[in-house]
């Protein structure tokens, strides 16, 4: 079969219409057996770090229950439209970033780049974040002194602290989540990805339910479900809706060349919007299933409801590795159930981080023709290289930062996930709605996604033109006023 080539630019093209791909068969990887192995996998990169501590973080912070409610419109939109898009784009060309673009059209070949740079830029500080959590993991089934005892008899901060400024520990840590992403990736996308998927995912929904219900029954925890659940509009605000859409972008996996290279894998018979709506649909519930186990356990065990807003008002880390295991020590069992939790936050991290390596090993294989378990070993090198510089950023480097006129101090670990978030996303995002819906054929995209409707194409040609581009540039924006310029909202 014979690959699909760019069409030159033509007549239409001056006119704002553009190029498309040639209509002949794709030659395929050796992809997904079919739409489960495809929605398991799309929906394991998507559920991650994002919806354990971003999410809850955000929902405590804007409001709750309409912070959901926005998330919820937005996802329903602007998420899996952007969503099929990149789905689409992957199978119709049958290649990873670099090719897809390409294929598409060929003025557009170094968005190929500039997207591949995104998972490379991830990659090695979600692995130190990873490391992180297996570590906890570890302690909170050993009993760890420091960490796991009764209330007021150990500080959870200090300890967090202790851990990720000493030299070694951390990389130890972060060699084994790094390797273990490594091996399933070296098995394929059928024997590797897709096998784990099958059986990570099942595991997360019955964790996350186990850990949801046995918060619910504690007392106090349904303040926090009220909270959670409750829309009060009188604090909806701009704020709300962009703290929601960024969630939104950062959630989906989108902008990563993830859902392009997995799009790439799925088979012509499975539907391209029905897989975007149950992928959507996963990542959304775990999100909020996480909000439901975290919110909540933290009203329980906080002395006042403003407590319990100032504990839940610490994001990212400080959430997970010090508000959290702190609760837990309140809870029965709560070293057990620490346990269980972090079982749960690498199960979400493991299958996110494989995705991001498969999208830089699929671009290594299909352009360098190197063997899966080369480029692997490529990966991994990489990994190690940008990684220690992440792990020992809050130790041996730790003055290495960034300042900030906004005053913000920006470590090795922060400045990465800042350019890869902040910037390269939204840019990368953007400018794939601009090729998308200005610079191929009209009908390429609809007609791989297969919308027979013709108010269905128009809508997702207007969604795809217009509505998500500037949505990606107000993330885009924001990001740059409020992090570099301006103190955060």
């Amino acid at each position: 079969m014979q690959e699909e080539q760019a069409k030159a630019p033509g007549t239409e093209a001056a006119a704002g219409a553009e190029s498309s791909v040639a209509q002949e068969p794709v030659k395929k990887h050796h992809g997904f057996t079919g739409k489960i192995g495809f929605v398991l996998a799309a929906a394991g990169s998507a559920v991650g770090l994002g919806n354990l501590w971003r999410f809850p973080y955000l929902a405590a912070k804007y409001g709750g229950g309409i912070f959901i409610l926005c998330y919820i419109i937005l996802a329903a939109t602007v998420g899996i439209t952007l969503l099929m898009l990149e789905i689409a784009i992957g199978r119709k060309t049958g290649k990873g970033v670099l090719g897809a673009f390409a294929a598409l059209n060929k003025k557009f070949k170094w968005l190929g780049f500039l997207c591949l740079a995104v998972p490379i830029i991830i990659v090695p500080y979600y692995c130190v974040i990873g490391g992180w959590v297996v570590k906890y993991i570890v302690a909170f089934f050993g009993g760890a002194a420091g960490l796991v005892g009764s209330p007021g008899s150990v500080d959870t901060g200090a300890y967090f602290n202790t851990f990720i400024a000493d030299p070694w520990q951390p990389l130890i840590f972060f060699l084994i989540f790094a390797a273990a992403t490594i091996f399933v990736v070296v098995f394929g996308v059928q024997k590797g990805i897709e096998r784990i998927s099958k059986v990570l995912m099942p595991l997360l929904a019955a964790i996350s339910i186990f850990l949801m219900i046995y918060v619910l029954c504690q007392d106090g925890a349904l303040e926090g479900v009220a909270y959670l659940f409750t829309p009060d509009f009188s604090k909806f605000s701009y704020e709300t809706l962009l703290a929601a859409l960024g969630q939104l972008f950062y959630s989906l996996s989108l902008a990563m060349g993830i859902m392009i290279t997995y799009g790439s894998y799925m088979k012509k018979e499975v539907s391209v919007s029905k897989s975007s709506l149950q992928i959507a649909i996963c990542d959304s519930a775990f999100a909020i299933v996480a909000a439901t186990i975290i919110i909540p356990s933290i009203f329980a065990f906080s002395a006042s409801p403003d407590a319990a807003q100032d504990a839940l008002g610490t994001s990212g880390p400080s959430l997970m590795f010090v508000q959290l295991p702190a609760v837990f020590n309140n809870l029965p069992g709560g070293r057990w159930i620490g346990a269980v939790f972090f079982i749960l936050v690498f199960f979400a991290a493991l299958t996110s981080s494989i995705s991001l390596v498969e999208a830089i090993v699929a671009v290594l294989r299909e352009n360098l023709h190197l063997k899966r378990w080369v480029a692997c070993v490529v990966v991994f090198g990489i990994v190690l290289v940008l990684g220690v510089l992440s792990s020992l950023g809050f130790g041996v480097l730790s003055g290495v930062k960034l300042e900030l006129p906004s005053g913000s101090a920006y470590q090795i670990l922060d400045i990465f996930d800042y350019l890869a978030n902040s910037i390269l996303m939204p840019v990368v995002a953007i400018l794939t709605c601009i090729l998308a819906g200005y610079f191929i054929d009209k009908n390429l995209i609809p007609d791989e996604i297969g919308l027979k409707k013709q108010s269905s194409r128009a809508y997702f040609r207007i969604m795809v033109r217009y509505i998500a581009p500037v949505c990606m540039a107000i993330i885009l924006i924001s990001g740059i006023v409020f992090n570099l310029i301006l103190p955060p909202l």
